[in-house]
């Protein structure tokens, strides 16, 4: 006969299986010793690139903006909107300090304020992890107008380069050109009424005029006693220069105290006379402290369009383009003529006085002479200076 369970029959098996559940799930165990273990956050594979400024684009005048962007890809995805980026670097300020990607890339600006290299930082954060690139800019005094160098090695009179000189002088009046005035290779012991007569000319068209000297690389063929008179003869006999061109420079540091000699004696005569010194490379960096200005290039034209400071001599951006000089020959035409000027221009490249010449020598065969006579483009070389300094086109050729 069948009968009807009771109650706390019917309630055993339920009871069973929920005892049986809260065992699997640990419930009545005693090896979880802290409950839940929090789930670990995801590793994020977070990478910053600068994509501007260019990597070439590395040298910026003082105290001017630089547009900074940053490309953040988190997993090889861009970044998502609003993803915080912040920059940061000694001696610099930032707007926005903290940017926020748009599109995975994240903008902000900078201004230097002290020159030298810096280091700029830009980290992002994803999920509370962060990720960094760096980017080094350098920092240069405030750009000035270019000026142009003439070694003027050519004998004045009737229908001399002097005479083109102090012309070209007149027509570009807002050109500052400094003629290296060479009597006799710089040794001579009276004055030359003709090169007095040029002199006179040419300043008063505005020209500069400083006076050469060969120091023949410090290496004992000229004693430092050599190049003083040398230096006591122009004050006397050619007062109204403005300078010593110092010729045939050495580079390396073992030759310092030589020119240190000469450039404190220099300055003791006259602390407003310019000192050039033509090491035509760039010399070691001391080297800066004994001149005002130095010739970092002297050579072919094609040479000069590969002209870098960068690595290795860095320190050229410490001081104003003015305190840099760029003598280019065998320069066979107009169009090369301008580029070899802008390329000096160039921010990374620092050069502030120039000149440019079609006139050939031949290092191989000692052969030419690049300063007997005025280059054929003259007056567009002063014309091409001129549109640079004031952000013109430049002139046909």
């Amino acid at each position: 006969m069948h009968h009807t369970p009771r109650a706390p029959y019917r309630l055993a098996a339920p009871l069973l299986a929920l005892t049986a559940a809260l065992a699997g799930c640990g419930g009545g165990g005693s090896s979880d010793s802290g409950g839940n273990t929090p789930t670990p956050t995801p590793t994020q594979q977070i990478d910053l690139a600068f994509t501007s400024p260019a990597a070439a684009l590395n040298v910026y005048d003082a105290n001017t903006p630089v547009y900074l962007e940053v490309r953040v890809d988190v997993n090889g995805n861009p970044a998502a909107n609003n993803t915080p980026v912040a920059f940061n670097g000694a001696a610099a300020s930032f707007a926005p300090v903290q940017a926020m990607t748009v599109g995975g890339k994240a903008t902000s600006t900078l201004q230097g304020n002290q020159i030298g290299p810096l280091q700029v930082q830009a980290t992002a954060t994803v999920s509370s992890q962060s990720a960094s690139v760096s980017r080094t800019l350098y920092i240069r005094p405030k750009r000035e107008p270019l000026e142009v160098l003439v070694p003027a090695y050519f004998s004045p009179g009737k229908d001399s380069p002097w005479d083109t000189l102090v012309s070209g002088a007149k027509s570009y009046p807002d050109v500052r050109i400094t003629a290296i005035l060479n009597p006799n290779n710089g040794i001579f012991t009276k004055e030359d009424a003709k090169f007095t007569e040029a002199i006179t000319a040419f300043k008063a068209q505005g020209g500069k005029v400083i006076g050469y000297v060969s120091t023949a690389y410090g290496d004992g063929k000229r004693s430092v006693a050599d190049v003083k008179a040398n230096i006591d003869n122009y004050l006397t006999y050619y007062p109204s220069i403005e300078g010593i061109f110092l010729d045939e420079m050495a580079s390396g540091t073992n030759r310092l105290d030589f020119y240190r000699d000469i450039y404190s004696y220099i300055k003791g005569i006259n602390p407003n006379l310019r000192v050039i010194g033509n090491p035509g490379t760039f010399p070691s960096a001391a080297y800066a402290g004994v001149a005002n200005a130095l010739v970092t290039f002297e050579g072919k034209e094609a040479a000069y369009r590969s002209i870098d400071p960068q690595p290795g001599n860095t320190w050229v951006y410490d001081r104003a383009n003015s305190a840099q000089v760029m003598l280019a020959h065998n320069a066979g035409t107009c169009t090369a003529m301008q580029n070899a000027v802008k390329t000096a221009d160039l921010a990374r490249t620092n050069a502030g006085v120039v000149y440019v010449t079609d006139l050939e020598y031949d290092y191989a065969t000692d052969t030419g002479n690049p300063w007997a006579k005025l280059p054929t483009y003259w007056t567009q070389l002063l014309g091409t200076v001129d549109a640079i300094n004031k952000s013109r086109a430049l002139p046909s050729c």
